[in-house]
């Protein structure tokens, strides 16, 4: 299989899936990076679906210290959520990275189902160059909004 065939096998997933959600703070690092950053680079690597990092506007944790970013003061350290979603064997997979990187914060892992997600195929002469998947339904919205389910 190529490397975009593997992609593209990599990228497509309906159906029943592991949702792994890490709460951590803004600031927290792993080796003078952003913990939120190489969460999202190992998921990456590990050739999960997807990752998405969701910065909160208020909320607290162990050490029950609420974080808001209202009162400047405590605005230094929001909640960050890393929330990741592929099948349950990658997922699990994946853990022991997690193990690895997270020294403080809060791992949940939920049974889903995934409606549809398709990744883009890489870009060809066809596509002036944005390489969208139309999905089979014939239309491109070049980019702009979302594409039709």
């Amino acid at each position: 299989m190529t490397r975009t065939g593997m992609e593209a096998a990599m990228t497509r997933l309906t159906g029943d899936a592991l949702r792994v959600t890490v709460f951590i703070g803004e600031h927290d690092t792993w080796h003078h990076k952003p913990l939120y950053s190489q969460i999202v680079h190992r998921a990456r690597a590990a050739g999960l679906a997807g990752a998405s990092v969701f910065r909160g506007i208020e909320g607290f944790g162990a050490s029950s210290l609420i974080h808001t970013s209202r009162l400047l003061s405590l605005s230094e350290d929001l909640p960050v959520a890393v929330v990741i979603v592929d099948t349950e064997e990658r997922v699990r997979a994946f853990l022991p990275e997690l193990d690895e990187l997270v020294g403080e914060g809060l791992v949940i892992l939920d049974d889903c189902e995934v409606i549809r997600y398709v990744g883009r195929e890489e870009a060809g002469p066809d596509t002036g160059g944005k390489g969208r998947d139309t999905g089979g339904k014939g239309r491109d919205t070049g980019g702009k909004g979302k594409r039709p389910l």
